[in-house]
């Protein structure tokens, strides 16, 4: 999907200063942007329900997601709707592991401007975008195991990412506000698709994928 350069684009980010420098150098790639802003994922989602944008900028670390959850729930949500990770994670790998789960780009909070603002222009037009020391794969599980959590609903990622936190089943219903019977049906489920038996194979395969320090 390619976004015309007078697109209205949703900032995702908990830090209120890392947003002014995104949308600064946003500005650059085309002054008629449309630059909306969001604090934290729910905001996002809530966004989301009454605008239609182009293009998701998403920080991974936030303070009710963190990792690729909620880079998950947006592609599983609004799947027609590019997301770019924009991440301070440093992790060898991440960049490929980003599109393992749909996004279509990823920049590192660490670059320059110049190389923020290339980026963005490539997104923009409909390019995927990593930067080049992203290039080298990790030879391991990782991206098997990115596909098996990809493949679960947004209903189920948000049922492991309360297994992830730790919390008891009646503690995630509560959350998401379903029985706790509906919540047993979704954790069997979970195991299904993950090819795991119990919690701590689930947990524990989701960890794997998790970035190292917050984005």
């Amino acid at each position: 999907m390619t976004a015309p350069l007078h697109a209205r684009i949703l900032l995702v980010d908990d830090h209120p200063l890392f947003r002014v420098a995104l949308s600064e150098a946003l500005k650059q790639v085309s002054p008629t942007l449309m630059l909306d802003q969001a604090a934290s994922l729910k905001e996002a989602l809530d966004h989301l329900k009454s605008h239609d944008v182009s293009l998701i900028c998403l920080d991974l670390s936030l303070g009710d997601s963190s990792d690729f959850m909620g880079l998950n729930l947006l592609r599983h949500d609004y799947p027609s709707v590019p997301v770019v990770v924009v991440s301070a994670s440093q992790t060898a790998g991440i960049a490929h592991r980003a599109l393992d789960f749909g996004a279509s780009g990823f920049i590192p909070k660490t670059v320059d401007l110049p190389v923020m603002i290339q980026a963005f222009k490539a997104i923009l037009a409909g390019d995927i975008w990593i930067p080049a020391e992203g290039s080298v794969v990790d030879e391991d599980e990782q991206g098997e195991a990115a596909s098996k959590i990809a493949s679960l609903t947004p209903a189920q990622l948000r049922v492991l990412e309360g297994l992830v936190r730790g919390q008891l089943n009646k503690q995630i219903a509560y959350e998401m506000d379903i029985t706790v019977a509906t919540v047993k049906a979704h954790v069997t489920a979970i195991f299904k698709k993950l090819g795991v038996i119990n919690r701590t194979q689930a947990v524990l395969l989701a960890q794997s994928l998790f970035v190292e320090q917050a984005g």
